[in-house]
């Protein structure tokens, strides 16, 4: 009973409503959900909390900013369900101004990656040499054929380069003209005839479910604004069989990466990164941990590469079973 009577409270207050419904589609940062609902970071802060409290939300730190996501299912879950039923339409306005800050958000990040895209490869390496990284990703796919590749946000299309030779077809996908430029050009020069390049969505990516055999995800989660859907979107596309690869930075504390390099996160943990490949059905594992070059240095940045794999007789699609 008292554990109801905390769970009441906290939704007595249209605003810490509308919070709940938000963090339901995605992963918002205290000051997106203050631009969303046009109130101040400290109220909003206050609202958080006492959603917190109730166990309806969890709270992350991440450097300088507090990201917010649904709490316990087994709280959370009924109270949405409830909300459902009373209210279809419920957190209408919402959803367009979130539309809104996430469009102004991908203007902002197209624009840079338009500018940045010839010393793409050199700015992402970031402290961990990109032959160390590279070696690790070959490793951990082995030597094995690859079947039916897709990159999810290939940049200059380094990854079809070095993996395409053992795919019997790859695929590189990326939202920046610019970056699908210069990979159309790397890829002519390596002259892998199995291989292309397309413009398309990580949030929405073509081809249909199942029909891919390895993804991978290089260097890319950090700038989602909702890595779990990515992943989810990206496992969607797994055969059974199949796997998932994701290379990413450690966490770590270098704040300014977010104006400079257009970073929404600060890196990932192992739990943040095997939890959402197991919510969408894949077996997963920490592949290689290649620590930061000077450790007692926190802007010193560290790389993992995680591995989630489908059941050789899973057929599932993601988005049926969102």
């Amino acid at each position: 009973m008292d554990e109801l009577l905390v769970i009441l409270r906290a939704l007595a207050d249209p605003s810490r409503v509308r919070i709940l419904l938000l963090v339901r589609r995605m992963e918002l940062s205290v000051g997106e959900l203050a631009a969303v609902l046009g109130q101040s970071q400290p109220r909003v802060s206050r609202h958080i909390r006492i959603l917190a409290d109730a166990r309806l939300v969890q709270r992350a730190k991440e450097g300088a900013w507090v990201f917010v996501r649904l709490g316990s299912m087994a709280i959370a879950g009924p109270v949405l369900a409830a909300m459902d039923a009373l209210a279809a339409d419920a957190g209408v306005a919402d959803k367009a101004r979130l539309a809104v800050v996430r469009a102004e958000r991908a203007a902002a990040a197209d624009a840079w990656f338009a500018v940045h895209a010839a010393a793409w490869d050199r700015e992402r390496s970031l402290n961990i040499a990109e032959s160390d990284v590279e070696a690790a990703i070959v490793s951990a796919l082995g030597d094995e054929q690859l079947g039916a590749l897709v990159d999810v946000g290939t940049g200059t299309g380094r990854m079809i380069e070095l993996l395409g030779g053992q795919a019997s077809a790859a695929l590189g996908i990326d939202r920046s003209p610019e970056m699908l430029r210069l990979a159309r050009g790397r890829i002519e020069a390596s002259g892998l005839r199995n291989a292309e390049v397309r413009r398309g969505d990580m949030y929405a990516l073509p081809g249909g479910d199942g029909s891919a055999d390895t993804v991978v995800l290089h260097q890319v989660l950090h700038f989602a604004d909702d890595p779990a859907s990515v992943i989810g979107e990206a496992a969607r596309l797994l055969a059974p069989g199949g796997r998932l690869l994701v290379v990413d930075f450690m966490p770590h504390g270098r704040e300014e990466l977010r104006v400079q390099q257009r970073h929404v996160r600060l890196g990932f943990g192992d739990g943040q990164v095997l939890g959402w490949m197991s919510d969408v059905g894949l077996s997963a594992a920490v592949a290689v941990n290649l620590p930061a070059p000077d450790a007692s240095d926190l802007r010193s940045l560290g790389v993992t590469l995680w591995l989630g794999a489908r059941a050789p007789g899973q057929v599932l699609s993601e988005r049926q079973a969102a």
